[in-house]
């Protein structure tokens, strides 16, 4: 097994390369209509779609490549699930499902209120909204890595399914399952507002009483998941490198696209509103306990 990995290492590279390639066309499709029409309202859906058709072709790549590198004229035929590895099967449902509920929510959010309030601005500048997709295309790249280190691996140089596996399967449900329960509270909390029972300003209940963005929390969380699948079969110079994707998910909702927006339009809300004061000073940014009052 330990040469066939090494051998499968010299050529990933070209593997990955091919479904990163993929990744970023499919984007730049959406951004050739998208920029020039100064509209938001595809990015969203096309961050989901872009998630779950670069896990498709990369499950599908091996028996790509099989078929071009024989030199062989036959028909081609899509694999069948038993061509795969239970181990691909179950990264490739976990990256589905996660991406086609966000793309879901995001997509519903923006039918609803019209547009995304994020690109008000961007959206105006070609240069700018060019790069907001170009960011979106390395974002689909760097979170799908550990599935498409799995998916690229022919089916027979994977070990069977371990404790590895299942630990990674379950801290990825478990990330989830937080993520969409703190949705559900603040979906709750909204429409309870919206039906004069409350008058909060925010949420301040459940999950949000003991973090201020619980969602991300889970986002980051479930993000450890595929990584240790990853491990299980990639090759050695490619063993670890599936942890970017929840250490890029942190650094871009703690500190770029998630977290500083909203800590700012809430300071400018209610930043000089007891209620808010008391709140942001004794909850945790992310981590309950950790990184209390105003974000840097």
């Amino acid at each position: 097994m330990g040469g066939q990995i090494s051998t499968l290492g010299q050529t990933q590279g070209g593997r990955v390369a091919g479904v990163v390639g993929f990744t970023f066309a499919v984007q730049a499709a959406f951004a050739a209509y998208s920029v020039p029409a100064q509209s938001d309202k595809f990015y969203d859906l096309a961050g989901s779609l872009g998630f779950i058709s670069t896990t498709l072709v990369s499950l599908m790549s091996p028996a790509i490549i099989s078929r071009f590198s024989t030199g062989r004229q036959i028909p081609f035929s899509f694999p069948t699930l038993a061509s795969h590895h239970p181990r691909q099967l179950l990264i490739s449902g976990m990256i589905a499902l996660w991406a086609g509920r966000l793309g879901y929510y995001l997509f519903g959010r923006v039918l609803k209120h019209g547009k995304d309030s994020r690109f008000d601005e961007i959206k105006k500048n070609t240069g700018q909204f060019s790069v907001a997709w170009l960011g979106q295309a390395t974002w689909i790249t760097l979170v799908s890595l550990p599935a498409i280190l799995v998916n690229t691996i022919p089916r027979a140089a994977h070990p069977a399914l371990g404790l590895r596996d299942l630990i990674g399967v379950g801290i990825w449900a478990g990330g989830l399952g937080l993520e969409i329960l703190a949705d559900s509270q603040k979906s709750a909390w909204r429409s309870d507002k919206d039906a004069k029972k409350h008058d909060e300003k925010f949420i301040q209940s459940g999950l949000w009483s003991i973090s201020r963005h619980p969602n991300y929390l889970g986002e980051v969380l479930l993000q450890f998941g595929p990584p240790l699948l990853s491990t299980a079969v990639a090759p050695p110079q490619w063993k670890y490198i599936g942890f970017v994707s929840p250490l890029f998910t942190y650094l871009l909702l703690r500190y770029a696209s998630g977290v500083p927006p909203l800590e700012k339009s809430a300071e400018k809300k209610w930043g000089k509103e007891q209620d808010w004061a008391k709140y942001r000073d004794t909850t945790g940014v992310l981590i309950p306990g950790i990184g209390k009052g105003k974000v840097a």
